[in-house]
């Protein structure tokens, strides 16, 4: 075994730690801590045994194991980044609504108040 291989799979089982971690802190779901954990023993195994990448490239018609990787990592990151790009524009439009009934209710407030300095001021002008 090569020290490259003792490095990623040491940081496999880190990750599989520091996911477990995130759950039991509430800032990953059951699903997500399962895909995580499947994608760390996934990676472990290949580090161990990397000639099952070959295989695998050979049946869905990629020539070595290393381009079959690389091919679903980019496929994978381009997911990734679209499904947080999805998310940031939720949140962005859950920001706008929240500042919109903020102003609303901020500009009602101070309508409420000027009535009510009105009204004072037009009864102390009748006395």
């Amino acid at each position: 075994m090569s020290i490259i291989q003792i490095l990623i799979i040491l940081f496999s089982v880190f990750a599989i730690s520091r996911t477990v971690r995130q759950f039991r802190q509430g800032a990953l779901t059951l699903a997500w801590l399962i895909v995580w954990i499947v994608f760390w023993i996934i990676v472990g195994g290949v580090t161990l045994s990397p000639q099952t990448t070959d295989t695998i490239a050979k049946l869905v018609g990629v020539g070595r194991g290393v381009d079959f990787i690389i091919y679903i990592s980019i496929i994978s990151l381009f997911y990734l980044v679209f499904r947080m790009f999805v998310k940031i524009e939720d949140v962005e439009r859950e920001i706008t609504k929240l500042v919109r009934k903020l102003a609303v209710g901020e500009a009602e407030e101070a309508r409420e108040v000027k009535e009510a300095e009105e009204v004072k001021e037009f009864g102390s002008r009748r006395l």
